[in-house]
């Protein structure tokens, strides 16, 4: 009932000549050709492990009849998560790890009868002080959870240079790393979100983003460091008196841990609030889980902002960008460590005074969302909140989703049906008597993966205990609104329900929403 994933060679003169080069596993990724054509290297992992827990990478020899000689295990395990391997023009193996708790870069020189797939050969890999080597030891992250193919934090330039980017508390940083002395070079540039990095020659492109620029694709001179932007994906300017900067902060959470995200203040240089009032917020649970916020500027964000609200994004634990170690806070603990981190970031800026301790929200969307209705089912700590297509069932997620997240639930609460105690306890949709506070839900007739009755229940049951509850439906959307005006009306309609919640007047005219036992 699994489909079955295999990496395969195709004649290129007859494209009906598929062979089937490696099977067995569950996962596979990153193919790449040796520049010889001579060798091949792959990713692979298994259920119930995502690439981001543990992955393995492999080389091969390829025989004269294009089929794999034995493989070889280069790097990885259960316990490793394994990003990017990538060939320089000299042969060498590089690729990104976390066995020392952060994504750095490694290679490995190979056995040169490896090569030359010698039958009788050693094995492969050049132990001792010939062996695998870290390229550049650091506290910051080189790799990224592996979502999709084709992501790339790095480029191999020649054989003495590679173009990078790392994150240090979730800011992207661009450099150069030199391979003989193993010096990185960090190179200058507006930009706090770096991805896709790729080479060729002197030139380098990436996709960037800033938080005052929306995100563009770059171009970068190596030989000068000369910056060129090729496209930006808008072409919308915003005056700056009302672009909020998001300021990294770091919080105390439980266990005597420490939390992150990106705090935004209002911002609007055409309003100023009473000296004695501070500013309502909202929380900004991020999807994945296993993802991470960005400090890219986010219209979505910037619409709060400039009408007087304050944002927290929060990199709760489980957020990528930290170390494996924080990474792995959320293991077995989805709906208690991001739940906790969220909530104890509002405290937080409501200890400092930087929030209004009694006008504090949480709005998250899909695997966000579920942090939003575990915020609001399980903790006392928000006055309202806005659940766009929340997962809200558990057991239903686990049951009805693709191969490559089938056994994701597996590691975030536990293996189901075995553990089918806490995907309960842990679903808001059964605690819904629980809510205690305005909510506003937000959901796509045709969303298969967050069906609507799941939401329309917990309305059912806030109207029933007499509190304040909107729920705006829309025709033909999915998991993720699509359409401008409805992405619009959504991000209205959530200002509005505010508005009557916290009982402050609109500046200007939104389309009302209806709002049960107001």
């Amino acid at each position: 009932g699994e489909a079955v994933t295999t990496i395969v060679g195709i004649n290129l003169a007859n494209g009906a000549d598929i062979q089937i080069l490696i099977q067995g596993e569950d996962f596979y990724a990153s193919p790449r050709l040796s520049p010889d054509g001579s060798q091949l290297c792959w990713l692979s992992w298994n259920h119930p492990n995502m690439p981001w827990d543990g992955t393995q990478l492999w080389v091969a020899a390829i025989n004269a009849d294009g089929d794999l000689g034995e493989k070889q295990l280069v790097a990885g395990g259960l316990e490793e998560s394994i990003f990017q391997p990538e060939w320089s023009p000299d042969g060498v193996l590089y690729f990104v790890s976390d066995k020392s708790n952060w994504w750095n870069i490694y290679r490995t020189p190979l056995n040169p009868s490896l090569l030359r797939g010698e039958k009788d050969r050693e094995p492969p890999l050049l132990r001792g002080a010939g062996g695998i080597e870290p390229l550049c030891e650091m506290a910051v992250e080189f790799g990224l959870p592996q979502w999709v193919f084709g992501m790339s934090t790095y480029a191999i330039v020649s054989e003495s240079q590679i173009i990078c980017t790392y994150n240090q508390q979730g800011l992207w940083h661009l450099a150069s790393l030199d391979l003989t002395t193993k010096k990185l070079t960090t190179i200058e540039t507006p930009y706090a979100d770096i991805s896709s990095v790729k080479a060729s020659g002197a030139i380098a492109v990436f996709l960037a983003g800033s938080p005052t620029e929306s995100a563009a694709i770059v171009q970068l001179n190596l030989a000068t460091n000369q910056l060129e932007v090729l496209r930006r994906s808008s072409d919308l300017s915003i005056d700056s008196g009302y672009l909020s900067i998001p300021q990294p902060i770091e919080f105390p959470t439980e266990n005597g841990l420490t939390a992150f995200g990106f705090f935004y203040p209002p911002k609007n240089q055409d309003f100023a609030a009473p000296e004695i009032e501070k500013p309502p917020l909202v929380v900004k649970s991020h999807g994945g889980p296993t993802a991470a916020t960005t400090s890219s500027m986010n219209l979505r964000i910037q619409y709060w902002t400039s009408r007087g609200f304050a944002v927290l994004d929060v990199n709760y634990g489980g957020s990528t960008g930290y170390g494996r170690e924080y990474r792995k806070r959320l293991q077995d603990s989805w709906g208690i460590v991001d739940v906790d981190d969220c909530a104890n970031g509002a405290k937080y800026l409501a200890q400092k005074g930087l929030v209004d301790g009694d006008r504090m929200a949480i709005a998250g969307g899909s695997a966000g969302g579920y942090t939003t209705l575990c915020a609001l089912t399980f903790r006392d700590v928000f006055k309202a909140g806005a659940s766009y297509y929340g997962v809200s069932d558990l057991e239903a997620l686990a049951t009805d989703t693709h191969k490559f997240e089938a056994r994701y639930l597996d590691g975030l609460i536990g293996p189901y049906p075995e553990r089918k105690d806490l995907y309960i306890a842990r679903s808001p949709i059964h605690f819904a008597e629980r809510l205690s506070c305005p909510v506003i839900f937000f959901q796509g007739l045709e969303d298969k993966v967050v069906p609507p009755n799941q939401a329309e229940m917990m309305v059912e049951v806030l109207k029933a205990k007499g509190l304040p509850v909107a729920y705006v439906a829309y025709e033909g959307e999915q998991h993720g609104f699509r359409r401008a005006e409805n992405i619009k009306r959504t991000l209205d309609g959530e200002f509005y329900f505010y508005s009557r919640v916290f009982k402050f007047e609109l500046a200007e005219p939104v389309e009302e929403v209806s709002i049960a036992n107001l």
